[in-house]
């Protein structure tokens, strides 16, 4: 099981005395995983994938990076909030959060955060762009941790949700919360428009016309050693960029010289 190092252990008693130049906010959803899984596989891998990405930065760079207790404030599709227990937050709840967060650390002195998405609802690219106006010298990067590198590369079958990418990794990390033998296959209805299949346009998913065990992408080929090499190599990644992070002191040195 794994077990984040006092890097990621947010306790007064660590962090009063401790310089930290770049805070990592994981944020995820509450919502079902197939049969399978956890309501917070969300939360749960954007927090694991963001400690492991701090760990390495300190280690490799000595980026001191801090990684907060992750959002379960996830924007949830049509049907799905039909499905018990599934909480669907809105755009203008999850903007709120964001801004209290950003006010606070700002307060805090902070003008660095990376958010860790592990939810496909989610959307933080309008919330950032009025963010910089309200905080001018505050930096905010977002980023989702399944789209760090291509999972064809490491998986046989990557589907959509609750497939053998969030199920290997949740292997991985969280081995006594997965129940293989209970996992639904994951079968998805494609649209019938050939514009939508081809994404000349976009509408949301109604997630109960699509899937009856709520997964979409057959999760059956997982295993904790695929979970791990991907988790690792995307935490690599990010630690590379924390460190780069560190070096923008200003929204003018995130771009090179002519």
């Amino acid at each position: 099981m794994h077990t984040p190092t006092d890097l990621c252990r947010l306790a007064y008693g660590d962090v009063r005395d401790t310089n930290y130049e770049v805070a990592i906010l994981p944020w995820g959803a509450t919502e079902p995983h197939n049969l399978h899984l956890p309501y917070l596989t969300d939360s749960m891998l954007a927090h694991d994938i963001a400690c492991d990405a701090a760990e390495r930065a300190w280690e490799q760079f000595g980026t001191r990076a801090m990684v907060l207790p992750p959002m379960p404030l996830g924007a949830q599709n049509p049907g799905q909030r039909d499905l018990p227990f599934c909480i669907h937050y809105h755009h203008a709840t999850q903007q709120a959060v964001l801004a209290d967060i950003v006010a606070s650390l700002h307060h805090q002195g902070m003008r660095r955060l990376l958010i860790v998405n592990g939810h496909g609802g989610n959307s933080f690219k309008d919330i950032i762009r009025d963010l910089s106006v309200d905080f001018p010298d505050f930096i905010i990067m977002a980023s989702e941790w399944y789209k760090v590198l291509p999972p064809a590369q490491y998986f046989e079958q990557p589907g959509d949700h609750a497939d053998e990418v969030e199920t290997s990794v949740m292997m991985h990390y969280h081995p006594e919360l997965v129940d293989l033998s209970r996992a639904g296959e994951g079968l998805a209805r494609p649209f019938a428009l050939q514009g939508l299949r081809e994404g000349v346009a976009w509408v949301p998913r109604h997630w109960t016309m699509v899937t009856t065990d709520t997964g979409i992408g057959n999760p059956r080929l997982s295993t904790a050693e695929k979970g791990k090499r991907f988790a690792a190599a995307v935490a690599e990644k990010y630690a590379c960029l924390l460190h780069e992070f560190t070096a923008v002191s200003s929204v003018g040195d995130l771009y090179a010289d002519a």
